[in-house]
This record gives structure tokens, C-alpha cells and sequence, in this order.
């Protein structure tokens, strides 16, 4: 992708091309013109939050809601402001007490799931303002028009802030994403949080992990079934506040453990 065509990803004008790298090669997909908002689109975003005060009002700010039916913020155990000012801020609220990013976003798809109306399609992201809300219909975009069944945010393949990953995030991607490809033939740049899927194709996986497997778990499954992937190009910033993975030393090891037993984990298993 030229600079021209990222710079125009992220501004939502017209973007002439868009690569999309799926599952056995990338591909150029032609868009006449940019998709703009339709609210019949049943488009609902999750976002996982614990002690995100600060950033979760610019979350919010910057959501497409013309695009967006509904978001779903998973309150994991914050003692501070985050449950009052995204209330405040228009997103639906649930509480989930066990501590783990797998817990919250089961909770947003329990909730989702019991729904009368459910959603056809299913945003997660995370709630540090490191990602790009406003960046989500270029997400959803090859599930809308190339019929995915679930489409990775790559940081790869887009513009990364200084400072926004750490260097243990950085080769631990790089080491996950090939140890996925070399067991599951399936190619990946990223684990990135900001992702989307049909509903029903999520619905399918089965999801299990509680903790920090969530986001390969994802990608093991999805590849063993055959879905229909891509990625897209995100960018991404340094967050707001401190993380609570790889800003500490025991994060970043219980995370890296987590994320390599699960992509062994699902080797053999039907």
C-alpha cells in the first residue's frame, strides 16, 4: 500500500485501492468510492476496559456511530471513572468481575448474543486510544464487500507511533504470526486488537480463552476452519496511561507463555 493510500485510509476520503492480505496471498481490491454510514447495517462494537478513565472519552468521541449500531464497553474490575464516563458517553456498560481481556469480550458476546436482534457484524478494539475508531469501516469493509468472514487491524502493515509497542510486542507478534503460518499455513502480520467478524462466523469458533490467548486463539480457529480472512492496514499510537501487559515485566512473560501454548495448543486438536 503507497503512502498516499494509507494517508487516505485514515482521513476517509476516497481510496482507490486497498490491499487486503488473506490467508494464501494479498490482493488488490478496487473501490470505486468510499463507503459511507448506513444505520441498517448491524454493526456492534466491544471494548474490553479496565481503569481506562482518560482514554475511553476519546474512544467514544471518535466512533463512527453512523456506522456503528451499538458499543459495548466490558467494565473489568476499574476502580475508576471508566463505568460513569462511557455511560456518559453513550456506550452500553456491562460489568464482568473476573479479571481477564478473554472475560471481558466473552461478556460483550454473551450479551450481544442474547439479543432479539442480533449483530451481523462484530468490532473489537481496545479501549487505551491506541487504535483508531474512526478507521472501523475500513475494517468492516471486505466483510460488506468481499464477503470475509473475519478481517486483522494490522499495525504491520500500517503507521505505528513512536513508542506505541513496545520491542517484546513487536518480536512477539513477529514470532507468533510465523509460528502460525509454519503450523496452520495461514498468513498473518499481526494480532492486533482491532478486528472484525461476522457475527455468526465468531459465534462458530467457539470462543475459550479468558486471558491473554484471546487474539490468536481467534486467528488458530479461524484458520483450521477454512474462514475467509484478510488484513487490512491500521494505524496506531502510543496509548494513554500505562499498559497493563507489556508495561510490566510479569505481563509481558505471562502474555508471550499464553499466547505460544495456545498456538501449540490447537495444533492437534479437531
Amino acid at each position: 500500500m503507497s503512502k498516499d493510500e494509507k494517508e487516505s485510509l485514515v482521513s476517509g476520503s476516497p481510496v482507490p485501492s486497498l490491499e487486503l492480505r488473506s490467508g494464501n496471498e494479498s490482493k488488490i481490491i478496487r473501490h470505486e468510492e468510499q463507503r459511507t454510514g448506513n444505520r441498517e447495517l448491524k454493526i456492534d462494537v466491544v471494548i474490553p476496559a479496565f481503569n481506562e478513565q482518560e482514554s475511553i472519552v476519546h474512544i467514544l468521541k471518535d466512533m463512527p456511530m453512523d456506522w456503528v449500531r451499538e458499543v459495548v464497553v466490558v467494565n473489568n474490575n476499574s476502580t475508576d471513572d471508566t463505568v460513569k464516563r462511557a455511560s456518559k458517553g453513550g456506550a452500553t456498560v456491562l460489568d464482568e468481575p473476573r479479571q481477564g481481556y478473554g472475560y471481558a469480550c466473552l461478556k460483550g458476546i454473551e450479551y450481544l448474543k442474547n439479543k432479539t436482534n442480533q449483530p451481523e457484524i462484530i468490532v473489537f478494539m481496545d479501549a487505551d486510544y491506541s487504535d483508531h475508531p474512526e478507521e472501523l469501516p475500513q475494517v468492516v469493509q471486505p466483510i460488506l464487500e468481499n464477503n470475509m468472514d473475519m478481517v486483522i487491524g494490522s499495525r504491520a502493515l500500517g503507521e505505528r507511533e513512536k513508542k506505541s509497542m513496545m520491542p517484546q510486542q513487536v518480536f512477539g507478534n513477529w514470532l507468533a504470526t510465523r509460528l502460525i503460518r509454519l503450523f496452520y499455513g495461514a498468513k498473518f502480520t499481526d494480532l492486533g486488537p482491532f478486528r472484525a467478524l461476522k457475527f455468526e462466523k465468531l459465534l462458530e469458533l467457539n470462543m475459550q480463552d479468558t486471558t491473554y490467548g484471546w487474539t490468536v486463539e481467534m486467528q488458530v480457529k479461524a484458520a483450521k476452519g477454512k474462514y475467509k480472512f484478510c488484513e487490512v492496514a491500521v494505524n496506531y499510537r502510543e496509548r494513554i496511561g500505562v499498559s497493563k501487559v507489556t508495561g510490566t515485566i510479569k505481563g509481558t512473560i505471562l502474555a508471550g507463555y499464553k499466547i505460544i501454548f495456545t498456538i501449540l495448543k490447537y495444533v492437534f486438536k479437531k
